[in-house]
């Protein structure tokens, strides 16, 4: 090549390259223009914050002046944050694990839960500043404190830490493949080491305090851990490029830290956590199971329903003759039965909600339905074919058209051969929607993990979730077996 060529191509590469770096810079500088992260919030009118409730001191439930609230360190930083903004605070309760999604969908406008400001967590969401910084500890039975004196001696045995946590990935890194078990509660860590499957528990430092403080069985250690101070500590997330809404929150960091008010949060929810281990009594808690109870009856009514309905439709589409009609039915069937119902109720929660802003139990109802037509579509085809076709000629013998031959004919007598599997279709549905609880829907499940959270009992909250759960599906048993005996008899 001459070099006059070479001169050329060099011109137009140097031209590229620059147009490159100034259409980058423009788009940079237009996110940032663009950033209304905190405008939006204001004009709203609401800060909406996800938080996961089961982690004393840092966010839990408690009573207060007899209504159940949020309480913690955590949320009482949110208020001050809502405060300084000149907005009301809207706490969004939800898995831990859901916290970051919903604030990467934009379901809501900041998280705060103990989280950790981790490497792998700055790819996805941006942090404020670290309001606390408390330091890692290991819960341990109190009988294995001469055995259990430093971390080291926890070595080759069995760790817990809730899953995503920078505890799992901390004691995954410090200790043997295998020796880690990662469960989504806290609670759940918690009774695992109380019933000896688990040696320990990795947890923040307050965390510990605040068990070992309610729990004369439960023991701390300190974990020992050579920390990043970046990654550590607690901080507020946001979705990348909330550039402005982070600076005014950084701006409350500041102005709580200047006047040291962690540590009155701080003492606030020790008070809080003694008056909830007061009493432990079940009885006491009777509206927390109440509440549950009304809405998991709520969603499996309305799914049923809505179920019952959907499942005809696909029914009738995929015994269709036009391929049309035919193959989304297949389609639809085959992906709901091919993929866990947590999978479903995340998309419908995060994604449909990307689009539209559906509250948590709308999308429960909405995913579950969805869920169980899928199984009821392919109960109802099944006795559609059960019917013997002469049933269907004799129909259209005597002058009924092919609508109602379908609607007097076929279907009550479908109905009829499948009303068991349909029963356990129903039963399945009052057990199974219990999968929204991680979206923050306040059902038996969610409400078993607040109780367990707040009373420190591992055993008791489970109990009485299961008698619920079983008289829900004992009486619907007995209903359902009562309309079968009247179907057969009819």
């Amino acid at each position: 090549m001459s070099k006059t060529a070479m001169n050329k191509w060099y011109y137009w590469l140097s031209l590229l390259l620059g147009l490159f770096l100034f259409w980058n810079t423009q788009q940079l500088t237009a996110q940032a223009a663009e950033d209304q992260s905190l405008q939006k919030v204001k004009e709203a009118g609401v800060l909406k914050v996800a938080t996961s409730p089961d982690y004393p001191p840092f966010e839990f439930r408690a009573s207060v002046h007899g209504h159940s609230e949020d309480v913690g360190m955590d949320v009482a930083i949110a208020k001050q944050i809502a405060k300084d903004l000149g907005v009301k605070l809207e706490l969004k309760n939800m898995d831990f694990g859901a916290t970051l999604v919903a604030v990467q969908t934009g379901k809501v406008d900041m998280a705060i839960t103990g989280l950790n400001p981790t490497a792998e967590r700055r790819k996805s969401v941006d942090f404020s500043k670290i309001y606390y910084q408390g330091g890692q500890s290991f819960l341990i039975n109190k009988s294995d404190a001469g055995k259990y004196k430093q971390a080291k001696d926890l070595l080759g045995k069995k760790i817990g830490a809730q899953t995503g946590s920078l505890q799992n990935k901390l004691a995954k890194e410090r200790f043997p493949a295998g020796t880690i078990t990662g469960m989504e509660k806290t609670p759940n860590l918690v009774f695992a080491l109380k019933s000896q499957k688990l040696a320990a528990v990795g947890v923040e430092k307050p965390v510990a305090e605040a068990y070992v403080a309610n729990d004369d069985k439960l023991a701390m250690i300190d974990a020992d851990y050579q920390l990043d101070a970046n990654e550590t500590g607690a901080a507020a997330a946001f979705a990348k490029g909330s550039d402005t809404l982070a600076t005014a929150v950084n701006q409350s960091i500041d102005k709580i830290q200047a006047n040291g008010w962690t540590k009155d949060y701080l003492r606030q929810a020790g008070v809080y956590m003694s008056d909830n281990t007061a009493d432990t009594s079940m009885l006491r808690y009777w509206h927390y199971f109440y509440d549950g109870f009304l809405n998991t009856s709520l969603i499996a009514v309305l799914s049923i329903l809505a179920g019952i309905i959907l499942g005809v439709v696909l029914a009738l589409m995929k015994m269709a003759p036009l391929k049309l009609l035919r193959w989304p039915a297949v389609a639809y069937i085959e992906i709901v039965r091919g993929t866990p119902m947590m999978v479903q109720v995340l998309l419908v929660y995060f994604g449909l909600g990307a689009v539209i802003n559906l509250p948590a139990l709308t999308a429960g109802i909405i995913a579950v339905s969805l869920n169980s037509a899928a199984y009821v579509g392919e109960i109802i085809r099944g006795g559609i074919n059960a019917v013997d076709a002469g049933q269907k000629e004799a129909a259209q013998s005597l002058g009924l058209s092919a609508k109602d031959t379908l609607r007097f004919v076929v279907l009550p007598q479908a109905f009829q051969k499948i009303w068991p599997a349909l029963g356990n279709e129903f039963i399945s549905v009052v057990k199974e929607s219990s999968i929204v609880s991680i979206i923050g829907v306040t059902d038996l499940i969610y409400q078993l993990n607040v109780v367990r959270a707040d009373t420190y009992r591992g055993v008791a909250p489970i109990v009485v979730v299961m008698a619920i759960y079983f008289a829900m599906t004992f009486l619907l048993t007995r209903a359902l077996n009562y309309l079968e005996k009247r179907m057969n008899h009819g």
